[in-house]
């Protein structure tokens, strides 16, 4: 029994020597299973967040008194709300719009002697695109608030009398609080992601292994129609994808179209454009199915799930994340998406987007076309 048992060893020693070997031959192995965990618990450890902090929240002073500021006081002490002190409503509403603040809290001009009357009403409006982000913003507010109502109660026990703060809540582009108004939109990238991106680096690498494209290099056709054959397919398949996704949106979820559609499809065709361009591009540098596979998950929809604002707001983690999240396409593809749904045609937010997104699509497509075209000679 000794004989085989050594043999057995031997052969088993060799083995996995060889595989070793193999392994340190192949660096992208190596990229994968040692680099990809440590970047990944890198980004999502510090990245993922469903904490709210530093919330940006307008404060609208109508009534200057130093009764009014007292009662704001407790807003400028949390770490949890960023308030910009601001004296118009109109353009309060339009950071809103826009959604560079998460709720305004108006004080109106009759404040104080609502105050000295013994019960005062201040206004909160609140962004609604994410629900429950939303209800969180209002409890902060509503605490700050009532810790500076308890101050002036404490003060008012020893001298006079204090008047009670009664919030008026309000919730805008989501009244029902429905969370499928945040989600739905988020899940319209992601599935432009996976169609435009991980399925085209997929397919397009699988027929490098096969050698289908170096097949047809020996024909006249040029490289530029050889990704354009590859890249209107799949445009196609994701223009169907969408249709479908926008017809759930609107029948099954019932989440509102407040912007035009119009402008819904164009943004969505732009990101497609930047899905197949970064699809193309690594199928091109990779040719291996497997390769392009993992690349396109940890390039393209991993980023679009986590670091784009599907999930959280971007501004409640680190800057380091938050300055990632702002190279990710997803995350212009997803403001843009959510202001037209739920907020409408916000256009200086609208030509931002959409204009980071044209550049992304040009420089992807033209990336993808410089690849192909080395593996030529």
């Amino acid at each position: 029994m000794s004989p085989p048992a050594t043999g057995f060893w031997l052969r088993l020693l060799a083995l996995t020597r060889k595989e070793f070997r193999q392994m340190v031959r192949d660096r992208s192995n190596l990229g994968i299973g040692i680099g990809l965990p440590i970047v990944l618990i890198l980004l999502f450890g510090y990245g993922l967040s469903l904490d709210v902090k530093n919330t940006p929240v307008a404060v609208v002073l109508e009534d200057n008194s130093p009764q009014a500021m007292e009662a704001v006081s407790g807003l400028q002490e949390s770490t949890y709300i960023a308030p910009v002190m601001l004296s118009s409503m109109h353009e309060a509403q339009a950071l809103m719009r826009a959604h560079k603040v998460d709720g305004i809290l108006r004080l109106r001009s009759d404040f104080s002697s609502q105050l000295a009357a013994g019960d005062a009403h201040v206004q909160l409006l609140v962004h609604g695109g994410d629900a429950n982000r939303a209800r969180i913003v209002l409890a902060y507010v509503q605490g700050a608030l009532a810790q500076s109502g308890m101050r002036q109660a404490d003060r008012a026990g020893r001298g006079g009398g204090a008047g009670q703060v009664t919030v008026e809540p309000q919730m805008w582009f989501n009244a029902a609080g429905d969370s499928s108004y945040f989600l739905v939109p988020g899940l319209i990238v992601l599935i432009m992601t996976l169609v435009g991106a991980f399925l085209t680096a997929m397919v397009v690498a699988r027929e490098w292994e096969r050698g289908t494209l170096e097949a047809l290099f020996v024909t006249p056709v040029r490289p530029a129609e050889i990704l354009l054959g590859k890249l209107i397919p799949y445009f196609c398949v994701g223009l169907t994808g969408l249709t479908m996704c926008l017809l759930a949106a609107r029948f099954l979820f019932h989440v509102p179209m407040r912007g035009s559609l119009v402008l819904i499809i164009a943004a969505s065709m732009l990101y497609l454009l930047v899905s197949l361009g970064l699809g193309l591009l690594i199928s091109s540098l990779t040719k291996n199915q497997f390769l392009a596979s993992q690349l396109a998950l940890v390039t393209s929809f991993m980023p679009a799930m986590m670091l784009s604002g599907f999930m959280f707001d971007l501004r409640s983690v680190p800057a380091v994340i938050r300055y990632v999240g702002n190279l990710l396409p997803a995350t212009y593809y997803i403001e843009l998406l959510k202001t037209l749904f739920l907020a409408g045609d916000v256009w200086p937010l609208v030509l931002k987007d959409a204009g980071v997104l044209a550049i992304y699509a040009a420089c992807l497509l033209v990336a993808a076309r410089l690849a192909t075209q080395k593996k030529l000679g």
